[in-house]
């Protein structure tokens, strides 16, 4: 077993969610890319904030232009997060589809934001994949039901990357995170998709319970995941318990995920198969985040850059891994947190502090619900 850590609610709220943007913004300038081209390009493994893999050819160079990747600029992944927090702000309660739809869809579609990629003001539908365009396609023009607006979009980690937020409003509840998430991602995802936004809120969820450790984080995975998600969590962190090292741990975890993972060795071509429903597959990204946090014992700084080195969609696999990190309270670096703030142009505490309120407040609620149910209960009986 490795050392358990500690530390309040509020604090492991601020850890997670900073250490998901930080996690972002280093795995950004190198998503994509294999573990030996990050080598190469860089001399080494990436220590930490590098600038775009293109350098000054950032605005024009493919396939990453128009977006400056890099310098401590958090990705869309961090840009959901914040907007889902937005809505818990707003709602001040548990969230459902239709949250998302009455909340979310419009602060995408009317809100001009600071966008760190685009150095720009505008809005941040502008800015999102076409996976994340699909909730407003689907739901504001197409007026589907928002629990099922998830259905036919592309099958990737696109809602699991921001449910870090349900997993702390659920702080010690892994099965609440997890059904909660479930109904969320209705909206955005379907099939393994949304199976791992369930996953991923659960082990946040998990990761804030006092005493958490990396495996008992990955027990609560295990207990709520299904199907082919279930299989990969299990596979990538049995594997990672042979290691304690990221360095030795990159090629094994790639191994034990890629049975499950439709995208297939290059990450740039994806199969014919990739990204489509399955109750055989997952997404690669929440089993190999979880890994790193087994392989680093719940260390922030090893399991980040473990899965920054990793490539492939390493932003989405560091804001996991870091989020999780940062809920067992390790939190990140504070130069890095520092400089991602700055370079980007947000303030990473605020939102963090606000859904420790909205956490508590609905914590209150949720007993004076359960007590009501008690009651009556009890009466019935």
């Amino acid at each position: 077993m490795t050392p358990t850590r500690t530390g309040t609610l509020e604090e492991r709220i601020i850890h997670s969610l900073v250490g998901a943007a930080v996690g972002d913004a280093l795995g950004g300038p190198v998503e994509g890319y294999t573990p030996e081209q990050i080598t190469e390009r860089h001399g080494g493994r990436v220590h930490g904030i590098v600038g775009p893999w293109n350098g000054d050819d950032w605005r024009t160079a493919r396939p990453i232009a128009p977006y400056h990747k890099g310098d401590g600029h958090v990705t869309d992944d961090t840009l959901m997060t914040h907007a889902l927090i937005r809505v818990y702000a707003t709602v001040r309660d548990h969230l459902d589809a239709y949250a998302i739809a009455e909340h979310l869809v419009p602060d995408l579609m009317t809100t001009p934001r600071w966008i760190p990629e685009l150095q720009a003001e505008a809005l941040p539908l502008q800015r999102v994949f076409l996976a994340e365009k699909w909730l407003v396609a689907r739901i504001h023009y197409g007026h589907i039901d928002p629990r099922e607006a998830g259905t036919g979009n592309i099958v990737n980690c696109g809602a699991a990357m921001y449910m870090a937020p349900v997993g702390l409003v659920n702080a010690a509840n892994p099965a609440g995170a997890y059904a909660e998430a479930l109904d969320i991602a209705g909206a955005h995802q379907s099939s393994y998709g949304r199976e791992a936004a369930g996953v991923f809120a659960a082990a946040v969820a998990a990761a804030c319970a006092p005493g958490a450790s990396p495996e008992s984080v990955v027990e609560a995975c295990l207990s709520v995941a299904k199907d082919g998600t279930r299989a990969a969590i299990e596979s990538v962190c049995e594997t990672a318990t042979r290691h304690t090292d990221f360095e030795s741990a990159l090629r094994p975890l790639r191994e034990a995920v890629a049975p499950y993972d439709t995208v297939g060795p290059d990450y740039r071509a994806p199969s014919l198969g990739a990204r489509r429903p399955s109750r055989l597959h997952a997404i690669e990204e929440l089993p190999i985040a979880l890994g790193m946090v087994v392989v680093s014992g719940g260390d922030y700084r090893h399991a980040v850059l473990g899965s920054v080195n990793y490539g492939r969609d390493c932003d989405s696999i560091a804001t996991m891994s870091g989020a999780l990190a940062g809920a067992l309270g390790s939190p990140p670096p504070r130069d890095w947190a520092k400089t991602v703030a700055e370079s980007s142009r947000l303030d990473l505490e605020t939102p963090a502090r606000t859904l420790a309120e909205v956490t508590r407040e609905t914590f209150a609620k949720d007993v004076r619900r359960r007590r009501a149910h008690e009651s009556a209960f009890a009466e019935l009986s």
